[in-house]
């Protein structure tokens, strides 16, 4: 399970366990916060086609699914 602070989300770089698409290298480009604090959405773009995608901050967890920093 990766350890993931939501504060320091923005402009992370993370790499998908298995790509689709060719899509293997990301980088969380918005993060946005309600009032209280809490993480309400997350954008990330793939590096090679540009294409964003919301994703549940969650998701990043999944050591499985998501590696932090670029492999």
């Amino acid at each position: 399970m990766n350890q993931i602070n939501p504060a320091k989300l923005l402009n992370r770089k993370w790499t998908a366990r298995s790509p689709e698409n060719k899509e293997k290298h990301f980088l969380v480009t918005n993060v946005e916060f309600a009032e209280d604090g809490k993480l309400v959405s997350c954008l990330i773009e793939a590096v090679l086609t540009k294409r964003e995608m919301a994703i549940d901050w969650q998701e990043l967890k999944d050591s499985n699914r998501w590696a932090i920093g670029w492999q």
